[in-house]
């Protein structure tokens, strides 16, 4: 067992003193700031900002010495713009801003702005500004009032960006060899690191690419006196070859490395330029899409032949290798065919890569303590292994009696009303031979007449149906007209569906009533967009009364159909809020008669499974003690909690997905939890788009704010009231990848809650989770460079165990009610883990809260100015 785990984390030395970096600042200037917006008011996009996107990316990469561009630096002149080690000439400014400029004109007689930048006039109306310089401290931090330590904002593209220069300052040295990596500065404020050239993997007669990966970000952690730098490890494979027709091409990612048109500089082929390749359809042909920056290379660079988007398209390894000294690299992604390389890297190899991080990244930088082992309770009251390898029957014997009585106490005295829509005998033959094996019916519980298949025990009556699917899993009729935005072709083809099922089904249901669908898998309905019919069917069955689960049809690659038809009917129970957490062993000191509660927000935007804009609050309560296993939702409508599978049915039938004033339903939640001790779980990261006050800088132990009001103590919310704040990577590193290691030099893996110190009062926890057993993989296997005692495996996936973020925000104190934040922070941990499951991404509460996320699926309608102006739910919350 390991007893300390290492995150890939660092932070400020305050022992080093400040990390500070004299840097040439530039400012766009007021009167070349106006002439740009007057361009492109006149241009025939006409938005009220400028596209500086590509201009940004084009600095980045070939004006040498630029380190970062300013965040909103296109909406004033006066706000810095380049940050750079040394000045850049205007002989190497004044083309890049030129070319660019040309594309905002509207028409061929504007100015020629390249030789307008040319004047070395101060007083010239166009002339850019001097470079100034400033000393600035990248370490700069701000304390919030709660005890949160912040960087400042601009930190957070500055900080990056100079981090990464510092790893591709220097080689990643093995003994069976050596990586460089170049800098890809996205401009979203992390910045991407890739070794180059890439890595070669000969198989089937065909040679695949692939580089190590680094993404470098900047975040917080709550009541810590220090911010981090995260630097998250992984493989990005290159596509050697495009197995897809043209119109399927919707945007891949092009990275190119080019040498710069000038000699001098001190970031001389460190920075490879970011792009988008992809289909037009009104050209009918493959473009460079997206303002990508590639398309203004030939103007810029004359002498050297750059990638033609056909070429690329065509021929994507000859250009992968380099044509001269000019090389591109399209981004794999799946949708581009398979990959024999996979994905990840093992925990020695990101060991390997940490140690050189560590070593790079000082004395600037110090690496965050390892964080320790805290409690030995890692699950709850898990139902107990078979002692012998002879008697796995009694275990499974147990588990199917559990989920019989938490499906009977879920069910209350109403049957259960199943329909079998199939399409293959075999898989209808399967389910109905797993149902009475995975909640344990004898045989003689089963009746067969006039069609219907039922069991009954101990007060349990479920009946089965079977009918061919027939049209109804067809793929769904969308229009083609593309004059017609996305969102209402798919929504009249959904309704389509739906008058087609109620059509079919001849009514609405009451009662407990489940469809399961057998439909074919994504790859089926892949040539025409939006066609899969899985999202119209739920919806369709929903406004019916029924709740919905699909089963695959058995195609090659799958899993074997017993397997996966007992899955369909322990997600199928799952709906009906047929699960309970399981009995914790977190200590005494929490209350015998908590109830558990999860808030979710369902965020989807223009791109989500209805192509319409939602925005809907979920809140999820599960008792535990003596009535542990009731699972409840908060109808909004009725105002009350209901069941869950009521609530999922609720949310189908509503058109509208948008909630208007989320944090008054979250303070009316709050009210309805009043009556009994309760931990309330919400995901930090997924909840502070509609309540700010949860951002890491705007906490205070055992508080609570809403809007611009004022902090209140969380009591005020109710004695009993317990706050957990969980948090993942939410999508941009927020939390550090790590290992597990100890003294003999082990890496691995290890489940447990951890902490970096063993104060009593200390709020914030990791919890990490075992492996599940298919993801086990032998030791000593590695995909970048060969070691000693190690085997190349570039084909094997490593599958890394995410660290989940916990912090106590509310509880009593040790003192005064014996409340303990370990404690707490254990029980959260508990929860992610269940005897029919591997362990869960998020506490049970939580999981089911975000599950609800499958029926909230909004339809566009003609008055929907969202979906008609095609904007989409923001989601740009800061930490």
């Amino acid at each position: 067992m390991y007893h300390s785990i290492r995150t890939v984390a660092y932070e400020p030395d305050p022992e080093e003193g400040p990390w500070q970096e004299d840097l040439h600042v530039l400012r766009l200037g007021k009167g070349l700031h106006q002439e740009l917006m007057r361009r492109q008011e006149r241009s025939r996009s006409g938005q009220p900002y400028l596209p500086v996107a590509r201009l940004h990316s084009l600095l980045r990469a070939w004006a040498p010495g630029v380190l970062a561009t300013g965040r909103n630096a296109g909406a004033g002149g006066q706000l810095p713009w380049l940050y750079a080690r040394e000045t850049v000439p205007l002989r190497v400014l004044a083309p890049l801003i030129g070319t660019w400029a040309d594309t905002l004109a509207a028409d061929q007689d504007e100015v020629d702005l390249e030789e307008e930048l040319w004047s070395e006039a101060e007083a010239a109306p166009l002339a850019l500004p001097g470079w100034e310089t400033e000393q600035i401290d990248l370490t700069e931090t701000v304390v919030s009032p709660g005890g949160t330590a912040e960087p400042l904002s601009r930190l957070y593209h500055l900080l990056p960006e100079a981090v990464a220069f510092r790893l591709a300052g220097a080689p990643f040295r093995t003994e069976g060899g050596s990586l460089r990596f170049r800098v890809v500065s996205s401009g979203t404020g992390g910045v991407d690191l890739v070794s180059w050239p890439p890595l070669r993997y000969e198989h089937r007669r065909q040679t695949w690419y692939y580089s190590a990966h680094l993404t470098v970000t900047v975040h917080t952690v709550p009541f810590a006196p220090r911010f981090r730098v995260h630097v998250a490890t992984g493989v990005r494979r290159w596509a050697s070859v495009l197995d897809i027709p043209r119109w399927k091409l919707g945007g891949a990612t092009v990275l190119l490395d080019t040498p710069l048109p000038w000699p001098e500089g001190p970031d001389q082929g460190y920075r490879m330029m970011v792009n988008t390749l992809g289909y037009d359809w009104r050209s009918k042909e493959i473009t460079w899409k997206r303002r990508s920056p590639a398309l203004l290379l030939p103007d810029l660079d004359i002498i050297r032949r750059f990638p033609e988007p056909e070429e690329l398209f065509t021929s994507p390894e000859k250009w992968l290798n380099g044509r001269q000294d000019v090389a591109a690299g399209i981004v794999y992604h799946p949708v581009l065919g398979p990959h024999e390389v996979g994905a990840g890297l093992m925990p020695r190899e990101r060991a390997g890569l940490d140690t050189w991080f560590e070593q790079r990244l000082s004395p600037v930088l110090r690496r965050v303590a390892d964080l320790s082992r805290v409690t030995r309770r890692n699950t709850p009251s898990l139902l107990p292994r078979p002692a012998k390898r002879s008697e796995p029957g009694s275990r499974e014997a147990q588990h199917a009696l559990a989920r019989r009585s938490a499906l009977k106490r879920a069910l209350g005295q109403r049957p259960l009303d199943v329909e079998i829509q199939w399409q293959s005998p075999q898989t209808r033959d399967a389910l109905i031979a797993a149902l009475p094996k995975v909640i344990g019916l004898a045989p003689g519980s089963r009746t067969d007449e006039d069609g219907v298949i039922s069991w009954t025990a101990d007060g349990l009556r479920i009946m089965v149906r079977t009918k061919p699917a027939g049209s109804l899993a067809n793929a769904l009729r969308v229009s083609t007209d593309r004059k017609r935005r996305p969102a209402f072709r798919l929504a009249d083809a959904v309704r389509e569906r739906c008058a087609l099922v109620a059509e079919e089904d001849g009514g609405t249901h009451g009662g407990a009533s489940l469809v399961i669908v057998e439909v074919a898998g994504k790859a089926h309905f892949a040539a025409v967009p939006d066609s899969d019919p899985k999202h119209a069917l739920r919806l369709a069955h929903g406004r019916q009364g029924r709740l919905t689960q699909f089963i695959n049809l058995p195609e090659s690659g799958t899993a074997a159909l017993e397997h996966r038809a007992s899955w369909t009917w322990l997600d199928a129970f799952r709906q009906l809020g047929a699960i309970s957490p399981p009995a914790h062993r977190a200590g005494s000191g929490i209350p015998g008669d908590l109830q558990y509660a999860a808030l979710w927000l369902v965020r989807y935007t223009k791109d989500g499974p209805t192509r319409s804009p939602a925005r809907r609050l979920v809140a999820v309560r599960v008792s535990a003690g003596s009535d542990s296993g009731i699972v409840e939702g908060w109808d909004v409508g009725r105002a009350e909690w209901v069941s869950y599978p009521d609530l999922l049915l609720s949310l189908a039938k509503t058109d509208s997905a948008v909630s208007i004033d989320l944090e008054r339903e979250i303070r009316t939640v709050l009210f309805q939890l009043r009556g009994r001790p309760t931990l309330l779980l919400v995901n930090s990261g997924n909840l502070r788009q509609c309540w700010p006050r949860l951002r890491n800088g705007a906490l205070t132990s055992d508080m609570l704010a809403f809007g611009t009001g004022p902090q209140q103590r969380l009591a005020s919310y109710g004695d009993g009231l317990r706050m957990v704040l969980v948090r993942d990577e939410n999508g941009r590193g927020e939390v550090p990848e790590w290992y597990a290691h100890d003294h003999s030099a082990r890496i691995g893996f290890s489940e447990g809650i951890w902490a970096l110190t063993d104060d009593p009062h200390n709020r914030v926890f990791a919890s990490t989770a075992s492996t599940p057993p298919t993801a086990a993989r032998p030791k000593g296997l590695v995909k970048l460079a060969p070691v000693k005692g190690s085997r190349i495996a570039p084909r094997v996936t490593a599958w890394n165990p995410r660290l989940l973020e916990i912090t106590v925000l509310g509880c009593g104190s040790p003192e005064q009610s014996g409340d303990r934040p370990i404690d707490w922070a254990t029980l959260t941990h508990q929860l992610r883990y269940h005897d029919d499951y591997p362990a869960l991404a998020y506490p049970l509460p939580l999981h089911l809260a975000q599950l609800t996320k499958e029926y909230v699926l909004p339809l566009a309608s003609q008055g929907d100015r969202r979906v008609q102006s095609g904007t989409s739910v923001p989601d740009t919350t800061p930490l």
